[in-house]
């Protein structure tokens, strides 16, 4: 080695030692990045699979199988991996089978859909009482239709036939809802590693699942499957996944002061969601950009009773884009199993994550936040120049589901957490419910206003950190972990503010006494309390139902439900 080639490896030894103080230098953007680099962005393509379609005479059994032909074609265009769910009928019939096991397994995951259409039924040697080979108004529908030994007859006789045709057991079983007892049953006996389940929504179809972790995955209860686990021992170790891709802003709000919700989502049928160019390229743009703290998760895809007609402009529009994201390293694209194992490798119970939106889409000044824990989830909307917050709900893994151990009998369902900020269905068409920000100005109360755009992010793991300057050159400051959310004022004004929860008139609420560091409340046969402190709680005024004073500045809200004693 001569002596320039010796000058020249000190020089770049000196300037990779720099590279790497400055690269570990303190400070708000080093810390950013490196949340985001342990934050992935997950997509699944989850496509699920029925065999006939009742509602529809034109939606015949062959414009089914061409739509799942369309649907595979596509992703093998783009290079795409993805999850294929069949329903039981769909899972005996020679095409399907044909056209599945065609495909590579290290690209696309074959998974079970757990409607429930006859032929299983009578294949398990139960009785089918539907009015069509499947029956989506039936409460057989649903696993929730049988009793729990009828539960295990079905599951066993699904999973006979899918090793029989495949050569292995499924690893992903999704459905609208799955009950705690199958779900369980078939981590046990068939060691599935992920399930899924439908968003958030109030009457659509028939059902009602409002209140749960908003978005991303969690584990469920072994009491309830819709309700996330606080400790590792009452839990089901399968992540559960929300479907759809809510728009984190308007899907909340659809339908308030009505009995049902239309639908705002990635779905690629829908013009004004995942059918829509701009809407999905807004919607990723969020999902890639804002603070989500353990990791971001959206389902795409679509059911074949949609039709391929119906769902290609849709499907043009978000592959092309997904792929693209993938090869930016900006996305990873899984399949449902692989998430599934990869969220339980990295959380022994239900992580912390966030939904941010700081920018929303053209024509709208609404950005939002959600936060969901183990313990209860939490969403913030600004409006304008104003904030609320929208919704706050609390978990509790005793409250055991009505469909635990007795069959419905019903064909429409409900299930609910614990409600202490509801601000759909507290609403009505003339007052939207909330908890507001407000101040006394000058001896007259006024809604809080912003001087800025809020800072999202994160300071620590599982702590989500808001600053938002408002008027008077003060600055409203929140931080939330998964067992409480602390809000405070800085600045030099401090002004005289505080927070009030207002409702609709005919509102049913779950408050049983208010104290002036406690609300006791009771809702579906469950007690549960926020804890205030420090604040002072008080009974409303001038039409409001509650009102929180802070204490030097600061309001800290804690859950307790009485499933697990929190520190105090």
């Amino acid at each position: 080695m001569n002596k320039a080639t010796k000058i020249w490896i000190s020089i770049l030894s000196i300037l990779a030692g720099i590279y790497i103080l400055c690269s570990f230098t303190p400070g708000k953007k080093q810390l950013t990045s490196v949340v985001k680099k342990e934050s992935p962005r997950i997509v699944n393509i989850i496509n699920f699979i029925r065999f006939c379609e009742p509602r529809n005479a034109a939606i015949t059994e062959n414009v089914l199988y061409q739509t799942v032909v369309h649907q595979v074609d596509i992703m093998k265009e783009y290079h795409l991996r993805g999850t294929f769910l069949l329903q039981y009928d769909a899972l005996i019939d020679p095409r399907y089978q044909r056209l599945l096991k065609s495909l590579p397994r290290d690209s696309f995951e074959i998974g079970a859909w757990w409607e429930i259409p006859k032929s299983l039924v009578e294949d398990a040697s139960l009785q089918w009482k539907g009015e069509t080979s499947w029956d989506p108004y039936f409460s057989g529908d649903f696993s929730i239709g049988y009793s729990p030994a009828d539960r295990k007859k079905l599951a066993d006789t699904y999973m006979k036939k899918f090793k029989e045709i495949f050569g292995y057991y499924p690893k992903s079983v999704g459905c609208w809802f799955i009950d705690a007892y199958t779900l369980d049953y078939l981590y046990k006996k068939y060691d599935i590693v992920a399930s899924c389940n439908c968003k958030d929504q109030i009457g659509t179809d028939g059902y009602t699942l409002w209140g749960g972790y908003w978005n991303q995955g969690y584990y469920p209860s072994l009491k309830n499957a819709y309700m996330p686990a606080q400790d590792e021992k009452h839990q089901i170790p399968v992540p559960v996944f929300r479907m759809l891709g809510s728009d984190p802003v308007s899907q909340y709000d659809a339908g308030i002061g009505t009995n049902g919700q239309g639908v705002v989502t990635m779905e690629p049928v829908y013009k004004f969601g995942g059918g829509d160019s701009s809407w999905v390229h807004w919607y990723f743009k969020q999902f890639i950009e804002g603070e989500s703290l353990a990791f971001a998760y959206i389902q795409v895809g679509q059911e074949n009773s949609f039709t391929w007609p119906a769902m290609a402009k849709g499907y043009k529009i978000q592959m092309p884009l997904i792929a693209r994201l993938r090869d930016e390293g900006k996305i990873k694209v899984e399949t449902l199993a692989e998430t599934g194992k990869w969220f339980r490798n990295n959380f022994k119970v239900t992580p912390s994550t966030s939904v941010t939106v700081t920018k929303n889409i053209e024509g709208s000044n609404k950005k939002t936040v959600w936060f969901d824990s183990r313990f209860y989830r939490m969403n913030l909307l600004w409006s304008g120049s104003t904030i609320r917050f929208r919704d706050i709900h609390l978990f509790n893994e005793n409250m055991a589901s009505p469909y635990l151990t007795k069959k419905s009998t019903s064909g429409k369902y409900s299930f609910f957490t614990l409600p202490f900020v509801d601000g759909n269905r507290w609403s009505s068409k003339s007052q939207v419910a909330g908890l507001q920000f407000e101040a006394l100005i000058n001896g007259k109360k006024v809604l809080i206003k912003g001087s800025g755009n809020p800072q999202i992010r994160s300071i620590k793991k599982g702590v989500l950190h808001i600053a938002w300057p408002i008027e008077y050159n003060d600055t409203l400051v929140m931080n939330m972990n998964e067992r409480q959310i602390e809000i405070k004022m800085l600045g030099n004004h401090l002004i005289n503010w505080f927070l009030e929860l207002h409702t609709a008139a005919n509102a049913s609420l779950p408050f049983r006494k208010i104290m002036s560091h406690q609300v006791e409340c009771e809702f579906e046969g469950s007690r549960y309390d926020i804890k205030i402190s420090p604040g002072i709680v008080s009974k409303g005024t001038d039409g409001s139902i509650l009102k929180i004073l802070p204490e030097r500045h600061r309001i800290k809200l804690l859950a307790r439900c009485g499933c697990i004693p929190l520190p105090l």
